[in-house]
């Protein structure tokens, strides 16, 4: 068919997941000061790529584990939640120009991955103080520094799957 073009994908857009096993590999090439981040990241919006955007200008690259879908079960977003699953959630974070490596945990908190990737500078969004955020001793611990972001954009899946619903 005339004029139908698939263009290509972003450079490294897949080389930027890693299963958790093999993701220490990927974070050994990334410059430093990393930055490590968490979350569902279910359906995007401005308020998760304004974020990320700041949680990447905070060092030379920046790492973000994503809940697994069963971790997402756990966390009670409602029994439909996730919306996406996590190979497609991951794809798209992959595919913004501020992440640099993704990976995903099944347990109920990142702490496992934060204790592999050992980061420099560790960031959550501003509905989470330092005090709250799960890894924050053991990064200040080492030096490393503990980063609550204000939203600069209330956003949220949860109101905007409220709205979709309406």
């Amino acid at each position: 068919m005339d004029g139908l073009v698939t263009p290509p994908l972003p450079p490294n857009f897949e080389q930027k997941i890693a299963s958790p096993g093999q993701w220490l590999e990927h974070i050994d090439l990334l410059p430093r000061p990393l930055v490590f981040t968490n979350g569902v990241f279910d359906i995007l919006h401005r308020g998760h790529v304004t974020y990320l955007a700041q949680a990447r200008a905070l060092g030379a690259a920046l790492v973000v584990a994503l809940n697994s879908d069963a971790s997402v079960h756990r966390l009670e977003k409602g029994k439909d939640r996730p919306i996406n699953v996590l190979a497609d959630r991951m794809a798209i974070v992959a595919a913004l120009e501020s992440v640099d490596g993704v990976t995903w945990f099944d347990e109920s908190t990142p702490l496992q991955r934060i204790l592999e990737c050992r980061p420099d500078v560790l960031v959550k969004g501003g509905d989470w103080s330092v005090a709250q955020i799960v890894g924050a001793e053991e990064v200040k611990s080492r030096g490393g520094r503990v980063v609550s972001i204000p939203f600069e954009h209330q956003r949220s899946t949860t109101a905007l799957l409220q709205r979709i619903r309406l």
